[in-house]
């Protein structure tokens, strides 16, 4: 999903209300009512599109599944795009977003819907929480950042020892579901790490005037990159529509219909009329809204390795992105990505 490095996506100059969530005195209550309507769906939807993956590939191949909910999802978001009467994009647009989408859809999303054959969603979820610590490094090594300050540090070091805590047994274990974790572990480390990678470029690239149609462009690119990968891999000949299961087919229509396009809305809009070290704090809750989700509907396995590990990343990302939104009074930030389930 777009993103201008980090939290915020190619919004143009000034989309943003700077009264940062002030509503004033006769549109108080309703404001206020749709402020917690959009977190709520905020927080809830994007910490379920890692459940959502996970059913959506039982019976339906990774890269397809994410190449064509993409490439639906941006259909939508271009339909939206041309209501409000901007369609019209130039070619070093369709360059950058075709660049975007293969770094934060190809990489990023097609790592973690690959992955979640491999390990639980919840799990899934708690390592790609590290892109704001990979984000806040590249950022430093390539400049675009000053260095991390040593509470930001601390958090860089708590972040990585949490990986660390899940990473460790994983090595050494031996599935007998055939599902090896250490995998899947592995493809996320390094499908986040590009997806970082994309959101740094982002952050300097040139959008679209609207973030609808920049959402529609990149979405289109990285699905059309998906679905190419999938017919290489030979995905079109395990794909049998009979066999697919109407949990499958469900799962798909709500990654498309309410993980994209309803969740990017209503950041979209949260963006326009909150401060954005608010609208941040999803990095961090979405990961525990996946693991609660991932044990009640997937009987995935909280362990109190998961717990230990889950508070170390969660922890390490709220204090290095208030230590950022703190340090951003002074200077601008390089901000967390959106999450590559989305």
């Amino acid at each position: 999903m777009p993103d201008k490095a980090g939290t915020m996506p190619a919004l143009p100059e000034g989309a943003r209300d700077t009264n940062l969530c002030q509503i004033s005195a006769p549109m108080a209550a309703s404001k206020r009512t749709l402020v917690i309507i959009a977190f709520a769906a905020l927080y809830v939807i994007w910490g379920s599109t890692y459940l959502g993956i996970r059913f959506a590939i039982e019976t339906i191949p990774p890269f397809l599944m994410a190449g064509g909910r993409f490439v639906l999802a941006g259909l939508i978001m271009y339909v939206i795009a041309w209501s409000e009467g901007i369609s019209k994009s130039s070619w070093a647009n369709w360059r950058t977003s075709l660049i975007i989408g293969a770094c934060l859809l190809l990489a990023g999303n097609g790592g973690v819907t690959i992955s979640e054959k491999y390990i639980d969603s919840g799990l899934a979820a708690l390592i790609v929480a590290i892109v704001p610590i990979y984000i806040v490094l590249l950022g430093w090594a390539t400049g675009m950042a000053p260095r991390p300050t040593p509470i930001v540090w601390v958090g860089l070091i708590a972040g990585f020892i949490g990986v660390g805590v899940l990473f460790g047994p994983a090595l050494r274990f031996s599935s007998n579901d055939g599902r090896h974790p250490a995998i899947g572990m592995s493809i996320l480390l390094v499908s986040s790490f590009i997806w970082s990678v994309g959101s740094l470029y982002s952050r300097v690239a040139r959008h679209a005037a609207s973030p609808f149609l920049t959402a529609a462009q990149q979405m289109l690119c990285g699905g059309m990159l998906l679905l190419f990968v999938g017919i290489l891999t030979g995905e079109l000949r395990r794909l049998h529509p009979s066999s697919i299961s109407m949990l499958s087919l469900t799962s798909f229509i709500y990654l498309v219909i309410i993980g994209a396009v309803v969740g990017y809305t209503a950041y979209i809009w949260l963006l326009r009329h909150c401060e954005p070290a608010k609208v941040a704090t999803y990095a961090y809750v979405n990961p525990i809204v996946a693991v609660l989700l991932g044990a009640l509907f997937a009987g995935e396995t909280v362990t109190m390795r998961t717990l230990i590990a889950a508070a170390l990343i969660i922890g390490s990302v709220a204090l290095v992105i208030t230590a950022q939104q703190l340090r951003a009074r002074i200077e601008p930030p390089v901000s967390v990505a959106l999450e590559p389930a989305d």
